[in-house]
């Protein structure tokens, strides 16, 4: 079914979200390119019940964040690794800083970092270095 979401994607010019598709539901998620509500997925492995939950990055569905990092007892932290879309996400009033203090508070421990959009830096490993050294210093400064 990814080969069903790259064809209706592709049709609508968003080719390049055809695996966010697989969680995003709601036809204003895909015509604008970005989670509105949480989906749930759940699979089993021999030894854990995993329940992944999508839940939104952008700042006008804060709440709906809320709702599925509350009950998450492990995190991605998605960071964008573009230049300004970092620095802008790392800011003093940034959706990075907010997002991993959020779910600190709202308990959970584990958290995962990922950088997204390293292809845009042509996968520079200084670039890397800089983020991953910026928020390892944030995220234990809020207790991760």
């Amino acid at each position: 079914t990814i080969e069903k979401f790259e064809k209706e994607a592709a049709e609508l010019g968003k080719g390049s979200f055809k695996y966010a598709w697989v969680l995003d539901k709601l036809k204003a998620e895909r015509e604008r390119g970005i989670t509105i509500d949480i989906a749930l997925w759940k699979f089993e492995t021999p030894k854990y019940n995993v329940t992944v939950i999508d839940a939104p990055g952008h700042r006008d569905f804060i709440k709906n964040m809320i709702t599925g990092t509350s009950q998450a007892d492990c995190a991605i932290l998605i960071i964008a690794g573009g230049t300004g879309e970092f620095e802008a996400g790392i800011s003093k009033d940034g959706q990075t800083r907010e997002h991993a203090l959020l779910a600190f508070t709202l308990g959970v421990r584990q958290l995962i970092v990922a950088i997204n959009k390293m292809d845009t830096t042509k996968w520079s490993q200084s670039r890397y270095e800089e983020i991953v050294k910026e928020v390892s210093s944030f995220i234990k400064k809020i207790g991760f």
